[in-house]
């Protein structure tokens, strides 16, 4: 399967339909996702998505790093904790609005 045009736009549009599923079937959720370019303005070859819950006080991170093309990598914190070095990852092609619709879901609900 060839790899997507832009990693980024991939992993946007599927936050975008996961956020509009989670505010349809929980209101109570109302993640803020958010694309950061910091990372690649200190130096650091990588885009970060954040999904935010401000209830909660909960952040799913997503990094999509240039020297691992094809793979995503995530953790699950608090938006008061530094990202970690402890990520976990997965293939971006096995990454589905599903996937993220379960885990706002389950860490933000």
């Amino acid at each position: 399967m060839p790899m997507p045009e832009d990693p980024l736009k991939t992993l946007s549009d599927l936050a975008s339909e996961a956020h509009a599923q989670i505010q349809a079937a929980h209101q109570h959720i109302n993640p803020v996702i958010e694309v950061r370019q910091g990372m690649r303005d200190s130096g650091i070859p990588a885009d970060v998505l954040t999904i935010d819950c401000l209830r909660t006080q909960r952040r799913i991170t997503l990094i999509l790093h240039d020297q691992q093309p094809g793979l995503v990598l995530y953790q699950f914190v608090t938006r008061a904790e530094e990202v970690s070095g402890d990520f976990k990852q997965m293939a971006l092609s096995a990454m589905s609005s599903a996937t993220l619709f379960d885990w706002m879901q389950d860490y933000f609900g």
